[in-house]
């Protein structure tokens, strides 16, 4: 999983766009989805021909473009289902702040608070760490311990991480792993399974119908195959190694969420309505979610909690991506102005010799954030 610094600068306006390869068997696109003819002519522009994906962007409550490029070829719609990587941090951030709405925790509780209560002996240099060390990378912990698909159970990544050697500093270091250990602490908590406190507490109020790893009705014609740099399929998500529930524990809580760009527009709305109906948290924990708390190295944006932040010509800018060896995703929105919100996912983020997306996030995402900020 993977987020880079740059794209910070890039997200004046934040967009959802898609860009990827899925399979001809996905499903048609639903006939009543926007499809902004401006948007779909500067993809056509923008991307090289091959790749395929979905692409999403709306201001404020109102959806713009939902729709996929190059379609006729691969089926790709509003509603294909993709993995959307690292953005996972954002739900379980989110799931840790509904916890704390409902006084099951604190972001200021230490870790050993909850993993102690579980049995797990946690060692001296580890006592201190706070959930909110772990939601912003500052606990000092590793990015990772292993493999995404090694068939690695709850308690065995609890042993691991308190084996761990820590950074001698507290700053910002990404650590895909302290995020496993938030799902464990929301398991903890709420004495549910991670993915079913996220569904019940989350996603259903929300409105995402299509959003979890094992919970809901997939219908399997609707995942998008992921394409490897030499066009080779590796499947769906759910063709790699997971356990019955859900990914195995390295990737559990930092990754691997399935949705659709359709979901990713209901969960915008949903952080926008407060605790309202159709929402998630109330303002109190809205404002913590939408905090920037420590620098990133090497450049000049934050990370707060699951979300990236950047001062734009728009306003202030949340935003998070992620990245496989196949697939790359990207959300953003605006905390501040017109309420642009952005997202852009592919099943086919590299092909040697021919293409890499990632390089042309800037381009894509400049020339759109544009668009709808001028949009009236």
């Amino acid at each position: 999983m993977k987020i880079r610094a740059a794209i910070a600068a890039v997200l004046t306006a934040l967009l959802l766009i898609g860009c990827g390869h899925a399979e001809a068997r996905i499903g048609a696109k639903p006939p009543r989805d926007p499809v902004d003819r401006r948007i779909d002519a500067f993809l056509r522009r923008t991307l090289p021909d091959g790749p395929t994906g979905t692409v999403m962007a709306a201001r404020g409550n109102k959806l713009v473009h939902c729709a996929g490029f190059h379609p006729r070829r691969a089926g790709n719609d509003c509603d294909t289902v993709y993995d959307v990587m690292s953005i996972t941090k954002q739900f379980t951030a989110a799931a840790v702040l509904k916890l704390e709405a409902m006084g099951r925790l604190k972001v200021s509780d230490r870790l050993s608070t909850h993993l102690g209560a579980d049995g797990a002996i946690v060692p001296p240099d580890k006592r201190g760490i706070t959930l909110h060390q772990l939601l912003t990378h500052t606990s000092g912990l590793p990015e990772g311990l292993g493999d995404d698909y090694e068939p690695v159970s709850r308690r065995q990544l609890i042993q691991r991480a308190l084996r761990a050697d820590l950074r001698p500093d507290r700053g910002f270091h990404y650590s895909n792993l302290g995020y496993s250990l938030l799902a464990a602490v929301v398991e903890h908590a709420s004495g549910l399974p991670y993915e079913r406190f996220l569904a019940t507490r989350l996603f259903e109020p929300a409105g995402m119908r299509h959003t979890g790893y094992v919970l809901p009705r997939w219908d399997r014609d609707k995942i998008a195959v992921e394409y490897d740099a030499r066009g080779r399929s590796q499947g769906t998500p759910l063709d790699h190694p997971w356990a019955d529930d859900g990914p195995y524990w390295n990737l559990r809580g930092n990754g691997g969420m399935l949705s659709t760009a359709r979901d990713t527009f209901a969960w915008h709305r949903a952080l926008s309505r407060g605790s309202g109906k159709g929402g998630v948290l109330p303002k109190a924990q809205l404002r913590k979610l939408f905090t920037p708390y420590v620098r990133e190295p090497g450049g000049s944006g934050s990370y707060g909690y699951g979300w990236a932040f950047a001062d734009t010509r728009v306003g202030r800018a949340a935003w998070h991506n992620g990245g496989n060896d196949w697939s790359f995703a990207s959300t953003g929105r605006t905390i501040t102005g017109d309420g642009i919100t952005v997202f852009w996912v592919t099943n086919t983020a590299y092909r040697g010799g021919r293409w890499n997306l990632e390089t042309l996030e800037e381009d894509i995402t400049f020339g759109l954030a544009n668009y709808l900020s001028r949009r009236s």
